[in-house]
């Protein structure tokens, strides 16, 4: 099963003081926005999110279709096969992806210690 790029989103109390504490640890801003309260940082192949008063625990996000650079793969399972061969496997997937659209779409699966999983697709 291919996931594609992955990433930490991290809840954080103050968005500006987390950014610093990343770029100390050789991160730099590669997406995201300060005004939208959430930025994507990068360094080599590590992404961290930011994410401030958006989500209540950290969560572990795949991006199939993306590598690490947000570039689009020519070849990569689709969002919507990777839930149907999750629910084959008998996981509970919390939020569904609309099995009846192609495109974007994203899903939201937990594993056995409560840890958020998000698979979401941008392409």
């Amino acid at each position: 099963m291919k996931l594609g790029a992955f990433s930490i989103s991290l809840n954080v109390k103050d968005l500006g003081v987390s950014k610093a504490f990343y770029e100390k640890l050789g991160f730099e801003q590669f997406g995201g926005n300060m005004d939208h309260n959430y930025l994507i940082m990068k360094n080599g192949n590590a992404l961290v999110g930011l994410f401030q008063g958006m989500f209540e625990n950290n969560i572990l996000t795949f991006n199939p279709g993306w590598d690490e650079s947000a570039n689009e793969l020519e070849n990569f399972d689709e969002v919507r096969d990777i839930q149907k061969k999750l629910k084959a496997e008998g996981v509970e997937i919390i939020q569904e992806a609309d099995e009846k659209t192609a495109g974007p779409a994203s899903f939201v699966i937990s594993d056995p210690d409560g840890n958020t999983i998000l698979i979401d697709q941008h392409v």
